[in-house]
């Protein structure tokens, strides 16, 4: 147990309360921060001094703050603890349930459900009840059909999420699946109900009998699984959901029998990064912490074409082999040259049996592929599909099971 009187503590007991507190909200807010940041961040506060509000939040962030993903929870709850009154109003109605007006209603960015939730510690005050005006309307609302909470969630997109509903949202994507059925081979085996005679193996037969032929030899194909092979991008538009994607791909990656020879993955911002054999570790956890650990481009740039180009020119070879099956996640806002892009896309196209692009802005109904980067990439995907909420992800199924599935690329090609 740590004494506080045995430490050497700035002399304002408030300002030290504070930090505490604010250390406090974060860990709630889902940062792990414990006590011993929590004292260092008091211990630099004494040394920096608490003269200039952009010092104190510099001294913060670098006491609390350890990964890049970190930093818009930080900053949420940084603004909210210390204090911007009108700001705090926003996180209540973010909590709060209101009657929605014709108006569109602002919906909370990344970061902020939760920073409300962890200061104001899930309690909204309840609406008192409307007084009683002259005859009073009575309103009967049938709501044996409403949404269930696990089909709100299904829907809710990754980027909205609280940190309750986050950790709801990993149990349940620890319990999807994502069959594929086999493919055909060339080779055939032997097989007594087969539709191919098998001459060689029947003339044998009979050369043992003297010349007589009882029965026909049949063969049948055989059938193989194809590999998986998924790109994520984790750039700063990207790594909220990817990280979604990731757990989804740990579970494909360490399900019995769902049918894939192999399950290869990889990152990619600024370079590509294989992550294969960290997701082949049982604990999740562990396994995205060894995989974060070695993508070191988390929230940086998007060099979309320059990474297609070195996993065509250094990965396609050792992984797409016998019709493995691309799986692109990425908004495809792409900084360099759209040529170069499009040329890789093409190439990868032609490696593998199917490419199926998994592109969060279609969330919005409005989307149209107007960045050059979509448009360079997007004549060279068999399917076209959203990606930002577990619903997405279960339809994901579905498109594997059809060979013909095009997902949005029919609607998103008319309008280029």
């Amino acid at each position: 147990m740590v004494n506080l009187a045995q430490l050497d503590l700035p002399e304002a007991p408030k300002l030290t309360r504070n930090i505490l507190w604010f250390a406090r909200a974060l860990r709630r807010a889902g940062l792990p921060i414990g006590t011993g940041r929590a004292l260092d961040a008091v211990c630099a506060v004494e040394a920096a001094g608490f003269t200039d509000r952009t010092d104190f939040y510099h001294v913060m962030q670098a006491c609390f703050v350890s990964r890049p993903e970190q930093r818009a929870v930080f900053d949420q709850v940084f603004r909210l603890f210390w204090r911007d009154p009108r700001y705090l109003e926003q996180m209540m109605s973010l909590l709060v349930p209101s009657v929605r007006g014709v108006q569109e209603e602002r919906k909370a960015r990344a970061a902020e459900k939760r920073a409300a939730q962890a200061l104001l510690d899930g309690s909204v005050p309840k609406m008192p009840p409307p007084e009683p005006q002259g005859q009073e309307t009575v309103l009967e609302i049938d709501a044996a059909r409403t949404t269930s909470a696990t089909e709100r969630l299904r829907s809710l997109d990754f980027e909205q999420m609280s940190t309750e509903e986050m950790a709801q949202a990993r149990r349940m994507i620890a319990r999807l699946s994502l069959p594929v059925p086999p493919l055909l081979s060339r080779r055939t085996a032997p097989d007594m109900r087969g539709a191919m005679p098998d001459w060689r193996m029947t003339m044998r037969a009979a050369m043992r009998r003297g010349g007589d032929m009882r029965e026909m030899a049949m063969r049948s194909r055989r059938q193989r699984w194809p590999s998986l092979v998924a790109l994520c991008d984790i750039s700063g538009s990207m790594s909220h959901y990817s990280r979604f994607v990731l757990h989804f791909l740990h579970t494909v990656s360490n399900e019995k029998g769902a049918g894939w020879a192999r399950v290869h993955s990889f990152t990619f911002g600024t370079r590509l990064t294989n992550i294969t054999r960290h997701l082949a570790r049982r604990d999740v956890d562990a396994a995205l912490a060894a995989a974060g650990a070695e993508a070191q481009d988390w929230e940086g740039g998007t060099r979309i074409g320059a990474c297609l180009s070195q996993f065509n020119r250094d990965w396609s070879r050792r992984v797409m082999g016998q019709g493995a099956i691309v799986l692109l996640v990425t908004d495809g806002l792409e900084r360099d040259d759209p040529a170069r892009l499009a040329a890789a896309m093409e190439r990868l196209h032609l490696s593998a049996r199917r490419v199926i692009w998994l592109n969060p802005l279609l969330r919005f109904d409005g989307f149209l592929p107007r960045a050059r980067g979509i448009a360079a990439m997007l004549p060279h995907v068999d399917s076209f599909r959203a990606g930002h909420n577990i619903a997405s992800l279960e339809a994901l199924g579905h498109a594997l099971s059809r060979e013909g599935d095009m997902g949005e690329k029919p609607r998103m090609m008319s309008a280029l």
